[in-house]
């Protein structure tokens, strides 16, 4: 599964690189004199919950940078964005979707350049279990609802829809 995942990334759109790079550049910037950093599509987290297999997000920010090992993050990020592509999409909205709820990211986006929409995925507690959380989906944002794209676990940070799909046509 992972060979066919990063054969097929060799054949992504070019958008797909320029959103990550847009919100990495944007948001990298205002979080430079914070404890966390924000992270394009070139690091690695392991997690005991996916058997130490690695995991690559698209982007991710991390305020535990120092818990690492080697080249591989061991803590969890607070958030963290997927791209989607025809390859990816399925993985991104199922078993990563899944994986990212289990070691509890805070706050996951699914990004679609294709369409232009950005969907917020906020964890919150379950009310039927003690020890579960679900992912609610805070909003669906387009160029109609431009206005609400935020990030919830960054209330300080912004970034503008305009910004986010900058030179995607």
């Amino acid at each position: 599964m992972d060979m066919l995942l990063i054969k097929d990334m060799a054949n992504t759109y070019i958008e797909h690189s320029i959103v990550i790079n847009n919100f990495v550049t944007t948001v990298g910037i205002q979080l430079k004199n914070s404890l966390c950093r924000v992270f394009g599509d070139s690091v690695k987290y392991k997690w005991i919950e996916n058997d130490n297999k690695p995991v690559i997000p698209d982007v991710s920010i991390n305020c535990d940078i120092k818990n690492r090992r080697s080249t591989n993050f061991l803590g969890v990020p607070r958030f963290i964005m997927e791209v989607l592509s025809d390859a990816t999409e399925e993985y991104d909205r199922n078993e990563k979707m899944e994986l990212y709820k289990k070691v509890e990211v805070a706050e996951y986006w699914l990004v679609d350049w294709r369409k232009r929409q950005v969907e917020i995925y906020v964890l919150s507690p379950d009310e039927s279990s003690v020890d579960e959380a679900e992912y609610k989906l805070m909003s669906i944002v387009t160029e109609q609802n431009k206005d609400d794209l935020k990030i919830y676990m960054f209330p300080n940070v912004k970034i503008n829809f305009a910004q986010l799909f900058d030179c995607v046509d």
